[in-house]
């Protein structure tokens, strides 16, 4: 194979402004040959924009009708795991966009199938791809934090509840700023921890501000139709002893408004990612390490990049869907304590 076929499912702003000009960007290593959206107006006008030649109004008709080597699932989360389990089972490679699904079992489904077809399956979490998470991660793997044993994520927004799209549709998406934004954080944490098993986790949501009109600074947003936490918080253990504590909020009275941050305690040294600056006991002193030059670079670039690379040259990709599935018994586990007031033992 030496130009991927590839096919996306939906066509809403993540497909039009980060997919499809990510696979244009790889030039003749990639043809977008067809798209498909329930709203197939929509579909065609983004087909028109960039040049994509067959337009369907489900996803089924054109992996039936259509030769494709790979796929992008971009619809709302309660769709991904039929979308891709359908694109593995007709013989593609699959980039679903973040979190996996809307539940464990779903994930599990999705490993099999991509097992089951020989497909590579990842999932579109592209902060991996920054900059700073590559560098503490290679401070990490040459020792010099010791053991991590405990992180702090935070995923927080001042008055940040999207005014478009499905965000605020627990019944599409499963909740709220956890299963949107926090899992980004979570991941690049427990991708810099090496990804540890869970064992206990206690959540708790709060939804105080988003069933109210207020100010917003993504646009207005439907709150009489708000159905999903304002803000969640949690705290895992893991099985080799490893803590992390979790807030993820779409909107919060805080100073900033936008905090994206993973915090990492080590026995032999810290970090903050975002940006980075490394803590460190060196020399009979304490030493704040921060980095004179990183380069400017594109995260959801990269990672269709990377994508592109795995499916033509049979890599391993830098997500596996095995780590999907740890993301999403942590995100359902907070959930499931949050409604049970209970701690969740896995």
């Amino acid at each position: 194979m030496t130009i991927l076929r590839v096919g996306i499912i939906g066509a809403g702003g993540i497909a039009r402004d980060v997919h499809i000009p990510s696979y244009l960007n790889n030039g003749n290593r990639v043809e977008i040959v067809a798209i498909a959206d329930v709203a197939v107006e929509r579909a065609q006008e983004v087909a028109d924009k960039f040049a994509i030649p067959h337009v369907f109004d489900s996803y089924q008709e054109m992996l039936g009708n259509v030769e494709l080597d790979a796929v992008s699932v971009c619809v709302p989360n309660k769709f991904h795991a039929a979308a891709t389990i359908a694109a593995l089972e007709a013989g593609c490679h699959v980039l679903c966009e973040k979190p996996p699904a809307m539940t464990v079992e779903e994930a599990e489904q999705m490993i099999k199938a991509a097992n089951d077809a020989e497909k590579i399956l990842t999932y579109g979490f592209h902060y991996r791809y920054r900059p700073e998470v590559e560098v503490a991660k290679s401070f990490i793997d040459a020792g010099e934090m010791g053991n991590i044993y405990s992180a702090r994520v935070h995923a927080i927004r001042r008055r940040g509840i999207p005014g478009w799209g499905v965000f605020t549709n627990k019944e599409l998406q499963g909740g709220g700023p956890l299963i949107d934004i926090g899992v980004h954080m979570l991941d690049t944490a427990l991708y810099l921890m090496g990804y540890p098993e869970p064992d206990v986790v206690l959540g708790k949501t709060h939804q105080q501000i988003g069933h109210k009109k207020g100010v917003g600074l993504l646009g207005e947003w439907d709150s009489d139709n708000y159905t999903v936490e304002d803000m969640a918080v949690g705290m895992v253990t893991f099985k080799n002893g490893a803590t992390l504590t979790l807030e993820a909020a779409f909107a919060a009275n805080v100073e900033k408004d936008d905090t994206m941050q993973v915090s990492l305690m080590g026995n032999k040294g810290g970090a903050d990612i975002f940006p980075l600056k490394i803590y460190q006991e060196k020399y009979n002193t304490l030493i704040d390490s921060t980095p004179a030059y990183l380069p400017e670079t594109n995260g959801h670039q990269l990672e269709i990049n990377q994508f592109v690379a795995c499916c033509l040259e049979g890599k391993t990709p830098l997500s596996t869907p095995e780590q999907g599935l740890i993301i999403q018994k942590i995100v359902n586990a907070i959930y499931e304590s949050a409604e049970t007031g209970k701690a969740m033992q896995f």
